[in-house]
């Protein structure tokens, strides 16, 4: 049985000739600790699939099954526990707390999780140890993500699930939260599923899953990893 089993998953928004359909049968498996990327342009469904795998949006049909268990079978109290403990989650928006400091956003994470990391480790780990006493305005946006990172992870969560996590970032600073991820997924071998349209980024993946049409079109693994350092695009 893999970590992540994902099967015959379909969703759709909309009725009539609203209808819309997102995913028309994903088939997936996921490993413990591999670094997956789901690639797709815009409207392939990778989001959608990837808020399925956390329990933020529901399947119209098909599961999703972490670790033997079932999303779609847990009642919203059970899934609200299984987030919690589980899963964390790192978007394009940072969604930091305005007046909360560095110290004080990540602890958040801290607060909501049976297994905290180390509140100080971390964030020397994420470069922003002489930033914890800043508020998210004082900071630039690779600080502001590297601290979204930081209360994502510091819940030990045992998948750390990523959209467009650099989307809203310059080239270098891209680099420096995709090899900050690379760590993390490294040292604290956390199962890493991350949405983007960049196709570089698959070089950097133990997985590899494309998507087109709501369909899985690739889904392979790499024989070895390229550092993200040695990526151009």
């Amino acid at each position: 049985m893999s970590f992540v089993e994902i099967r015959n998953v379909k969703k759709h928004y909309g009725e009539g000739e609203a209808k819309a359909t997102v995913l028309t049968g994903i088939d997936l498996d996921i490993e413990k600790g591999e670094f997956c990327v789901l690639l797709g342009p815009s409207g392939s469904g990778k989001s959608t699939l990837l808020n399925i795998i956390g329990g933020i949006d529901d399947a119209d049909d098909g599961y999703v099954m972490i670790d033997g268990e079932k999303t779609g079978d847990m009642n919203e109290k059970k899934l609200t526990q299984y987030r919690r403990n589980h899963l964390g989650y790192v978007f394009q928006l940072y969604n930091l707390i305005p007046n909360l400091t560095v110290r004080e956003n990540v602890e958040v994470g801290a607060f909501l999780s049976q297994k905290p990391l180390d509140v100080d480790e971390l964030l020397k780990t994420l470069g922003l140890y002489e930033h914890r006493d800043k508020l998210p305005n004082q900071l630039s946006g690779g600080q502001q993500q590297r601290t979204a990172i930081g209360r994502a992870v510091i819940k030990n969560p045992d998948i750390l699930l990523c959209d467009e996590p650099t989307g809203a970032l310059d080239y270098k600073t891209s680099k420096e939260i995709l090899s900050l991820l690379e760590r993390i997924n490294h040292d604290y071998g956390n199962t890493i599923i991350m949405v983007t349209h960049n196709d570089a980024l698959k070089k950097m993946a133990d997985h590899v899953v494309r998507l087109r049409d709501g369909l899985v079109h690739h889904n392979y693994t790499n024989e070895k990893r390229t550092p993200v350092s040695d990526l151009e695009w």
